[in-house]
Protein backbone atom coordinates (compact mmCIF):
# COMPACT_ATOMS: atom_id res chain seq x y z
CA UNK A 1 0.00 0.00 0.00
CA UNK A 2 1.58 3.31 -1.05
CA UNK A 3 2.64 5.87 1.41
CA UNK A 4 0.30 8.72 2.08
CA UNK A 5 2.77 11.25 0.81
CA UNK A 6 3.17 9.38 -2.50
CA UNK A 7 -0.56 8.95 -3.04
CA UNK A 8 -2.24 11.14 -5.64
CA UNK A 9 -3.78 14.38 -4.39
CA UNK A 10 -7.42 14.27 -3.47
CA UNK A 11 -9.66 14.96 -6.41
CA UNK A 12 -6.75 14.68 -8.86
CA UNK A 13 -6.34 11.86 -11.29
CA UNK A 14 -3.12 10.34 -12.50
CA UNK A 15 -0.63 12.20 -14.68
CA UNK A 16 -1.90 10.53 -17.83
CA UNK A 17 -5.46 11.67 -17.46
CA UNK A 18 -5.30 14.66 -15.24
CA UNK A 19 -6.36 18.15 -16.39
CA UNK A 20 -3.68 20.80 -16.86
CA UNK A 21 -2.84 23.04 -13.97
CA UNK A 22 -3.99 26.65 -14.12
CA UNK A 23 -1.57 28.75 -16.18
CA UNK A 24 0.16 25.64 -17.65
CA UNK A 25 -0.02 25.16 -21.41
CA UNK A 26 -0.24 21.78 -23.08
CA UNK A 27 1.91 20.39 -25.86
CA UNK A 28 0.82 20.34 -29.51
CA UNK A 29 -2.79 19.32 -29.79
CA UNK A 30 -3.60 19.84 -26.14
CA UNK A 31 -6.11 22.28 -24.66
CA UNK A 32 -4.87 25.87 -24.49
CA UNK A 33 -4.59 28.02 -21.42
CA UNK A 34 -7.71 29.28 -19.75
CA UNK A 35 -9.16 32.11 -21.82
CA UNK A 36 -6.67 31.61 -24.69
CA UNK A 37 -7.53 30.12 -28.05
CA UNK A 38 -5.18 27.64 -29.74
CA UNK A 39 -2.31 28.97 -31.87
CA UNK A 40 -3.86 27.83 -35.14
CA UNK A 41 -6.93 29.99 -34.72
CA UNK A 42 -6.00 32.38 -32.02
CA UNK A 43 -7.53 35.82 -31.79
CA UNK A 44 -5.21 38.72 -32.68
CA UNK A 45 -3.76 40.78 -29.89
CA UNK A 46 -5.79 43.67 -28.57
CA UNK A 47 -5.46 46.80 -30.70
CA UNK A 48 -4.15 44.86 -33.69
CA UNK A 49 -6.37 44.58 -36.73
CA UNK A 50 -6.26 41.37 -38.78
CA UNK A 51 -4.38 41.48 -42.02
CA UNK A 52 -7.16 41.35 -44.56
CA UNK A 53 -5.40 42.57 -47.65
CA UNK A 54 -2.43 41.13 -49.48
CA UNK A 55 -0.40 43.16 -51.91
CA UNK A 56 0.82 40.88 -54.69
CA UNK A 57 3.37 43.49 -55.67
CA UNK A 58 5.22 43.25 -52.36
CA UNK A 59 4.09 39.85 -51.12
CA UNK A 60 2.99 41.25 -47.76
CA UNK A 61 -0.37 41.93 -46.21
CA UNK A 62 -1.58 45.47 -46.29
CA UNK A 63 -3.00 45.32 -42.76
CA UNK A 64 -5.49 48.11 -43.56
CA UNK A 65 -8.44 46.24 -45.04
CA UNK A 66 -7.96 48.05 -48.37
CA UNK A 67 -8.08 46.09 -51.62
CA UNK A 68 -4.77 45.22 -53.28
CA UNK A 69 -2.94 47.88 -55.22
CA UNK A 70 -3.45 46.18 -58.58
CA UNK A 71 -7.17 45.96 -57.92
CA UNK A 72 -7.36 49.65 -57.02
CA UNK A 73 -5.44 50.58 -60.17
CA UNK A 74 -7.75 48.40 -62.25
CA UNK A 75 -10.86 49.99 -60.72
CA UNK A 76 -9.46 53.50 -61.27
CA UNK A 77 -8.76 52.65 -64.91
CA UNK A 78 -12.31 51.39 -65.33
CA UNK A 79 -13.70 54.58 -63.81
CA UNK A 80 -11.61 56.70 -66.17
CA UNK A 81 -12.80 54.71 -69.18
CA UNK A 82 -16.40 55.09 -68.04
CA UNK A 83 -15.89 58.82 -67.56
CA UNK A 84 -14.34 59.12 -71.02
CA UNK A 85 -17.30 57.31 -72.58
CA UNK A 86 -19.75 59.69 -70.87
CA UNK A 87 -17.76 62.73 -71.99
CA UNK A 88 -17.57 61.41 -75.56
CA UNK A 89 -21.31 60.69 -75.71
CA UNK A 90 -22.25 64.09 -74.32
CA UNK A 91 -19.80 65.89 -76.62
CA UNK A 92 -21.16 64.11 -79.70
CA UNK A 93 -24.74 65.04 -78.82
CA UNK A 94 -23.83 68.67 -78.20
CA UNK A 95 -21.75 68.79 -81.38
CA UNK A 96 -24.74 67.61 -83.43
CA UNK A 97 -26.92 70.22 -81.73
CA UNK A 98 -24.32 72.90 -82.48
CA UNK A 99 -24.26 71.90 -86.17
CA UNK A 100 -28.07 72.03 -86.33
CA UNK A 101 -28.06 75.44 -84.65
CA UNK A 102 -25.36 76.86 -86.90
CA UNK A 103 -26.90 75.64 -90.16
CA UNK A 104 -30.58 76.02 -89.23
CA UNK A 105 -31.37 78.41 -92.13
CA UNK A 106 -29.86 75.89 -94.58
CA UNK A 107 -31.68 72.86 -93.19
CA UNK A 108 -35.19 74.16 -93.84
CA UNK A 109 -36.94 76.06 -96.58
CA UNK A 110 -39.26 77.89 -94.20
CA UNK A 111 -38.60 80.67 -91.73
CA UNK A 112 -39.41 80.14 -88.04
CA UNK A 113 -42.27 82.68 -88.16
CA UNK A 114 -43.28 82.20 -91.80
CA UNK A 115 -46.92 81.15 -92.21
CA UNK A 116 -48.29 78.74 -94.81
CA UNK A 117 -51.99 79.71 -94.97
CA UNK A 118 -52.92 76.51 -96.86
CA UNK A 119 -51.34 74.10 -94.39
CA UNK A 120 -52.70 74.75 -90.91
CA UNK A 121 -52.07 71.73 -88.65
CA UNK A 122 -50.74 69.76 -91.62
CA UNK A 123 -49.27 66.35 -90.66
CA UNK A 124 -45.59 65.58 -91.21
CA UNK A 125 -44.54 65.00 -94.79
CA UNK A 126 -44.44 66.82 -98.10
CA UNK A 127 -43.28 70.42 -97.90
CA UNK A 128 -43.26 70.35 -94.09
CA UNK A 129 -40.97 67.68 -92.64
CA UNK A 130 -42.56 67.74 -89.15
CA UNK A 131 -45.87 69.29 -90.13
CA UNK A 132 -47.24 72.68 -89.13
CA UNK A 133 -48.86 74.16 -86.05
CA UNK A 134 -52.22 75.88 -85.64
CA UNK A 135 -50.94 79.06 -87.28
CA UNK A 136 -49.46 77.23 -90.27
CA UNK A 137 -45.82 77.71 -89.20
CA UNK A 138 -43.33 74.95 -90.01
CA UNK A 139 -42.54 72.88 -86.89
CA UNK A 140 -39.12 71.69 -88.13
CA UNK A 141 -37.95 75.22 -88.79
CA UNK A 142 -39.22 76.46 -85.44
CA UNK A 143 -37.55 73.57 -83.57
CA UNK A 144 -34.16 74.32 -85.16
CA UNK A 145 -34.34 78.06 -84.59
CA UNK A 146 -35.60 77.54 -81.03
CA UNK A 147 -32.41 75.60 -80.32
CA UNK A 148 -30.45 78.78 -80.99
CA UNK A 149 -32.46 80.69 -78.43
CA UNK A 150 -32.66 78.03 -75.72
CA UNK A 151 -29.03 76.90 -75.85
CA UNK A 152 -27.81 80.49 -76.15
CA UNK A 153 -29.79 81.74 -73.15
CA UNK A 154 -28.76 78.75 -71.03
CA UNK A 155 -25.04 79.05 -71.81
CA UNK A 156 -24.93 82.85 -71.35
CA UNK A 157 -26.94 82.70 -68.11
CA UNK A 158 -24.73 79.99 -66.61
CA UNK A 159 -21.60 81.89 -67.65
CA UNK A 160 -22.87 85.02 -65.87
CA UNK A 161 -23.78 82.95 -62.82
CA UNK A 162 -20.27 81.46 -62.74
CA UNK A 163 -18.63 84.89 -62.96
CA UNK A 164 -20.86 86.57 -60.37
CA UNK A 165 -20.91 83.64 -57.97
CA UNK A 166 -17.15 83.07 -58.23
CA UNK A 167 -16.40 86.71 -57.43
CA UNK A 168 -18.67 86.69 -54.38
CA UNK A 169 -17.29 83.37 -53.13
CA UNK A 170 -13.72 84.49 -53.78
CA UNK A 171 -14.00 87.66 -51.72
CA UNK A 172 -16.05 86.06 -48.94
CA UNK A 173 -13.79 83.04 -48.58
CA UNK A 174 -10.49 84.96 -48.69
CA UNK A 175 -11.36 87.91 -46.49
CA UNK A 176 -13.53 86.13 -43.94
CA UNK A 177 -14.87 88.16 -41.02
CA UNK A 178 -17.90 90.41 -41.43
CA UNK A 179 -17.79 90.49 -45.29
CA UNK A 180 -18.09 86.71 -45.27
CA UNK A 181 -20.95 86.79 -42.76
CA UNK A 182 -22.92 89.45 -44.66
CA UNK A 183 -22.51 87.82 -48.07
CA UNK A 184 -23.40 84.36 -46.78
CA UNK A 185 -26.55 85.64 -45.08
CA UNK A 186 -27.64 87.28 -48.35
CA UNK A 187 -27.05 83.99 -50.15
CA UNK A 188 -29.07 82.19 -47.46
CA UNK A 189 -32.05 84.38 -48.34
CA UNK A 190 -31.84 83.41 -52.02
CA UNK A 191 -31.31 79.72 -51.29
CA UNK A 192 -34.20 79.58 -48.85
CA UNK A 193 -36.57 79.27 -51.83
CA UNK A 194 -36.69 76.44 -54.38
CA UNK A 195 -34.81 77.44 -57.53
CA UNK A 196 -37.74 77.32 -59.93
CA UNK A 197 -40.10 79.09 -57.52
CA UNK A 198 -37.57 81.90 -57.12
CA UNK A 199 -37.10 82.10 -60.91
CA UNK A 200 -40.88 82.20 -61.33
CA UNK A 201 -41.23 85.07 -58.86
CA UNK A 202 -38.39 87.12 -60.35
CA UNK A 203 -39.60 86.51 -63.92
CA UNK A 204 -43.08 87.65 -62.96
CA UNK A 205 -41.55 90.77 -61.42
CA UNK A 206 -39.24 91.64 -64.32
CA UNK A 207 -41.42 90.40 -67.18
CA UNK A 208 -40.53 88.32 -70.22
CA UNK A 209 -37.88 88.95 -72.81
CA UNK A 210 -34.49 87.43 -73.57
CA UNK A 211 -32.45 89.80 -71.40
CA UNK A 212 -34.73 89.37 -68.39
CA UNK A 213 -34.65 85.57 -68.72
CA UNK A 214 -30.85 85.58 -68.80
CA UNK A 215 -30.79 87.73 -65.66
CA UNK A 216 -33.34 85.53 -63.86
CA UNK A 217 -31.53 82.25 -64.58
CA UNK A 218 -28.15 83.75 -63.69
CA UNK A 219 -29.52 85.14 -60.43
CA UNK A 220 -30.98 81.86 -59.19
CA UNK A 221 -27.83 79.87 -60.07
CA UNK A 222 -25.15 82.26 -58.79
CA UNK A 223 -25.51 81.42 -55.02
CA UNK A 224 -24.53 77.79 -55.62
CA UNK A 225 -21.30 78.83 -57.35
CA UNK A 226 -20.56 81.38 -54.63
CA UNK A 227 -20.74 78.76 -51.89
CA UNK A 228 -18.73 76.26 -53.94
CA UNK A 229 -15.91 78.72 -54.63
CA UNK A 230 -15.95 80.01 -51.04
CA UNK A 231 -15.39 76.49 -49.71
CA UNK A 232 -12.48 75.96 -52.08
CA UNK A 233 -10.92 79.34 -51.26
CA UNK A 234 -11.09 78.72 -47.52
CA UNK A 235 -9.04 75.54 -47.98
CA UNK A 236 -6.55 77.15 -50.39
CA UNK A 237 -5.84 80.45 -48.63
CA UNK A 238 -3.71 78.80 -45.92
CA UNK A 239 -1.53 76.74 -48.28
CA UNK A 240 2.21 77.48 -48.32
CA UNK A 241 2.35 78.95 -51.82
CA UNK A 242 -0.35 81.50 -50.94
CA UNK A 243 1.46 82.43 -47.73
CA UNK A 244 4.69 82.81 -49.69
CA UNK A 245 3.00 85.11 -52.20
CA UNK A 246 1.63 87.31 -49.42
CA UNK A 247 4.93 87.54 -47.59
CA UNK A 248 6.73 88.42 -50.83
CA UNK A 249 4.70 91.63 -51.05
CA UNK A 250 2.00 90.69 -53.57
CA UNK A 251 -1.16 92.80 -53.39
CA UNK A 252 -4.53 91.51 -52.18
CA UNK A 253 -6.01 91.30 -55.70
CA UNK A 254 -2.76 89.95 -57.10
CA UNK A 255 -2.85 86.98 -54.76
CA UNK A 256 -6.50 86.37 -55.59
CA UNK A 257 -6.18 86.51 -59.39
CA UNK A 258 -2.83 84.75 -59.76
CA UNK A 259 -3.00 82.03 -57.12
CA UNK A 260 -6.32 81.58 -55.33
CA UNK A 261 -8.87 81.91 -58.14
CA UNK A 262 -7.26 79.53 -60.70
CA UNK A 263 -6.96 76.79 -58.08
CA UNK A 264 -10.53 77.17 -56.83
CA UNK A 265 -12.38 76.80 -60.14
CA UNK A 266 -11.92 73.04 -60.65
CA UNK A 267 -15.31 72.03 -59.16
CA UNK A 268 -16.97 74.90 -61.04
CA UNK A 269 -15.84 73.48 -64.39
CA UNK A 270 -17.44 70.19 -63.43
CA UNK A 271 -20.80 71.60 -62.29
CA UNK A 272 -21.30 74.19 -65.05
CA UNK A 273 -22.31 71.72 -67.84
CA UNK A 274 -24.89 70.14 -65.55
CA UNK A 275 -26.33 73.57 -64.74
CA UNK A 276 -26.65 74.35 -68.45
CA UNK A 277 -29.14 71.50 -68.73
CA UNK A 278 -31.05 72.71 -65.67
CA UNK A 279 -31.05 76.25 -67.05
CA UNK A 280 -32.69 75.00 -70.25
CA UNK A 281 -35.37 73.25 -68.22
CA UNK A 282 -35.96 76.41 -66.18
CA UNK A 283 -36.29 78.47 -69.36
CA UNK A 284 -38.69 75.95 -70.89
CA UNK A 285 -40.77 75.90 -67.69
CA UNK A 286 -41.06 79.68 -67.59
CA UNK A 287 -42.04 79.82 -71.25
CA UNK A 288 -44.54 77.02 -70.75
CA UNK A 289 -46.23 79.13 -68.07
CA UNK A 290 -46.23 82.22 -70.28
CA UNK A 291 -43.40 84.06 -68.49
CA UNK A 292 -40.68 83.39 -71.04
CA UNK A 293 -40.10 84.46 -74.60
CA UNK A 294 -43.24 86.03 -76.10
CA UNK A 295 -45.08 84.33 -78.93
CA UNK A 296 -44.52 83.92 -81.91
CA UNK A 297 -40.79 83.70 -81.17
CA UNK A 298 -39.66 80.09 -81.57
CA UNK A 299 -38.93 78.59 -78.15
CA UNK A 300 -39.31 74.98 -77.06
CA UNK A 301 -41.27 75.59 -73.86
CA UNK A 302 -43.75 77.89 -75.60
CA UNK A 303 -44.15 75.39 -78.46
CA UNK A 304 -44.91 72.59 -76.01
CA UNK A 305 -47.45 74.79 -74.22
CA UNK A 306 -49.24 75.74 -77.45
CA UNK A 307 -49.35 72.12 -78.62
CA UNK A 308 -50.68 70.43 -75.48
CA UNK A 309 -54.28 70.64 -76.69
CA UNK A 310 -53.33 69.20 -80.07
CA UNK A 311 -51.86 66.06 -78.47
CA UNK A 312 -55.28 65.17 -77.03
CA UNK A 313 -56.74 65.50 -80.52
CA UNK A 314 -54.06 63.23 -81.99
CA UNK A 315 -51.90 65.98 -83.55
CA UNK A 316 -48.71 65.02 -81.69
CA UNK A 317 -46.29 66.78 -84.06
CA UNK A 318 -46.94 70.25 -82.64
CA UNK A 319 -45.49 69.50 -79.17
CA UNK A 320 -43.61 66.18 -79.23
CA UNK A 321 -40.67 67.30 -81.48
CA UNK A 322 -39.73 70.32 -79.32
CA UNK A 323 -39.97 68.15 -76.23
CA UNK A 324 -37.66 65.54 -77.76
CA UNK A 325 -35.11 68.16 -78.82
CA UNK A 326 -35.17 69.62 -75.31
CA UNK A 327 -34.62 66.15 -73.88
CA UNK A 328 -31.67 65.49 -76.22
CA UNK A 329 -29.95 68.77 -75.34
CA UNK A 330 -30.38 68.29 -71.59
CA UNK A 331 -29.12 64.71 -71.95
CA UNK A 332 -25.99 65.94 -73.75
CA UNK A 333 -25.17 68.47 -71.04
CA UNK A 334 -25.90 65.92 -68.30
CA UNK A 335 -23.65 63.25 -69.82
CA UNK A 336 -20.83 65.76 -70.25
CA UNK A 337 -21.15 66.99 -66.66
CA UNK A 338 -21.40 63.48 -65.21
CA UNK A 339 -18.34 62.40 -67.19
CA UNK A 340 -16.30 65.33 -65.91
CA UNK A 341 -17.39 64.58 -62.36
CA UNK A 342 -16.48 60.89 -62.69
CA UNK A 343 -13.07 61.83 -64.08
CA UNK A 344 -12.43 64.20 -61.19
CA UNK A 345 -13.48 61.56 -58.64
CA UNK A 346 -11.25 58.88 -60.22
CA UNK A 347 -8.30 61.28 -60.20
CA UNK A 348 -8.76 61.99 -56.47
CA UNK A 349 -8.96 58.25 -55.74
Amino acid sequence: MPDAEHAPDAGRGSDAGRAPEAGQALDAGRVSKAGQAPDAGRVPKAGRAPETGHDPGTGTGTGTGRPPRTKRVREAGGDRRFASSLITAGSVILALVAVAVAFAPLLTAWGPEEIDPLASLAPPGGAHLLGTDLNGMDVWSRVLHAARLDVGIAVVAVALAVVAGSLVGLVAGYRGGWPDDVLMRVLDVFQAFPTFILALAVAALLGGGTANLVAVIALVNAPAYARLVRAEVRSIRELPFVEASRTSGASFWGVLWRHVLPNSLTPVRVIAPLNCGWAMLTLAGLSFLGLGVPVPTAEWGAMISLGTGDVVAGRWWTSVPPGLFLLICVLGFSLLGEGLQERADSTRR
